[in-house]
């Protein structure tokens, strides 16, 4: 089963993917100019892989984060399952895996290598 991962934040989505159980593996991050092309974005990469299933970030700590995750979720009109997992540390976790190897945190490189830590926490439960 191929299964892809979301970090959703206000101007940057990380995505991750595992195509086999134990690779997970980051794709370079959308950019958001808005939430429509954002979702749009989303929806491609999902169809160009050929994705089964979503895992998508949840933060426990914001309540206004979580409604804007469940907003975009409900953006995406997803026709494959998709579940949250809970997402608490893992920008944090991911800028201290590269830490001093990446310059600019604006690309989205962090909030990709997030996008897979999220993943290896499902994929792990």
């Amino acid at each position: 089963m191929k299964i892809a991962s979301l970090d959703i934040g206000l101007k940057r989505i990380g995505i991750a993917i595992s195509l086999h159980k134990e690779i997970v593996t980051p794709l370079p991050a959308i950019l958001r100019k808005n939430r429509n092309q954002a979702s749009n974005d989303v929806l491609k990469v999902l169809k160009e892989w050929e994705i089964d299933k979503l895992v998508i970030g949840f933060p426990s700590a914001s309540e206004d984060m979580q409604k804007r995750v469940k907003h975009f979720t409900s953006l995406l009109n997803l026709d494959i399952p998709y579940e949250f997992q809970e997402e608490n540390m893992s920008s944090i976790e991911a800028e201290e895996l590269i830490k001093g190897e990446i310059k600019y945190k604006r690309d989205g490189r962090v909030d990709s290598i997030a996008a897979k830590i999220i993943l290896e926490r499902y994929l792990n439960r």
